[in-house]
């Protein structure tokens, strides 16, 4: 007995004791449906009447996949939608990944290329589209596109960053995370940082003896945001062995990097010499800074707070 026969068999029997239709029902309902006549159609100087009758396995099987998905029922692929094809004069049910599985997994893709210490949660959907052009971000936003289209030519000619600058809420972030989000979008690799909470961490990894390990992949990172710089508690140990590392390296490698911040680059300099320790270094200063020019353009930005006050709050309890 063949695997079409014993179907058969089956299916009768189990119409007869429980009044569901026989196989010549079945048959009837899988030729008129659309999808099976279209590829019939399609295949007709292929398919010999015994090809047809030898593949009613796969067109019943083709059929209640198709709509079990419909349904979301569970199915035996899933992720992947059955489609009949012709191979060798037979009739056979292949299974493809779903349009919306290569959507899941060209974004996981994606957002793999973003790596994320610290940000904030909305970062990860930040978009230039969904940026208001306000007068004081057009600039910015130009030159941001700008540097995009750039190292999408090419990535191997030195391109310098932007150091933004400007008060609380006005966008900087937001902006750098749709940066980032863009340039994931052409399968380049940003790490975005966040300065304040890094430098703790970092603090604690002395006790481990993970220091390096935790600059390695910072300083080698083909885009670096390092986010709300000198926000964090004033550390000459974090200013000479963590920054000036990550940018001295940077430096030498030409590597882009992008800065956020609420002091200009000369008020930074002058919040870097001073140590916490309540010793005035300018030349330590002066060098880092030095190297944060040489890496990135400043750009001051302006504007309303888009900030909410608890958030405005818990940020200045992180200053204190």
């Amino acid at each position: 007995m063949n695997e079409l026969e014993g179907l058969k068999g089956f299916l009768d029997q189990r119409g007869a004791a429980q009044g569901m239709p026989n196989m010549q029902n079945i048959e009837k309902e899988i030729f008129e449906d659309e999808d099976v006549k279209a590829f019939l159609e399609q295949h007709k100087e292929e398919l010999t009447p015994e090809a047809i009758r030898k593949g009613m396995s796969a067109l019943l099987e083709f059929r209640m996949e198709r709509d079990a998905r419909k349904i979301h029922k569970e199915v035996k692929a899933p992720g992947l939608e059955p489609c009949l094809e012709v191979h060798n004069g037979f009739i056979l049910v292949n299974y493809k990944r779903t349009e919306e599985a290569i959507r899941q997994e060209r974004e996981r893709k994606r957002r793999r290329l973003i790596h994320s210490i610290n940000m904030p949660k909305n970062i990860a959907e930040a978009r230039f589209s969904d940026t208001a052009l306000t007068k004081e971000r057009e600039d910015v936003i130009r030159e941001l596109l700008n540097f995009i289209e750039a190292y999408k030519t090419d990535s191997t000619t030195y391109h310098k960053g932007l150091y933004l600058a400007g008060p609380f809420g006005v966008g900087k972030t937001y902006m750098m995370g749709a940066l980032a989000n863009e340039l994931s979008e052409n399968g380049i690799e940003t790490t975005l940082v966040n300065v304040p909470t890094y430098s703790a961490e970092i603090k604690q990894a002395i006790a481990t003896n993970t220091v390096e390990a935790k600059l390695v992949s910072i300083k080698n990172t083909p885009i670096l945001v390092l986010d709300d710089i000198g926000a964090e508690m004033n550390s000459a140990w974090f200013r000479d062995e963590v920054l000036m590392v990550i940018l001295q390296h940077r430096m030498l490698q030409e590597l882009p990097t992008f800065f956020t911040s609420n002091f200009t680059i000369d008020q930074l300099e002058a919040h870097f010499a001073h140590s916490n320790k309540g010793d005035q270094e300018l030349l330590k200063a002066k060098r880092l800074i030095e190297r944060i020019r040489f890496l990135a353009k400043e750009y001051f930005v302006d504007g309303q707070n888009h900030r909410n006050p608890s958030e405005m709050k818990m940020l200045e309890n992180m200053k204190d």
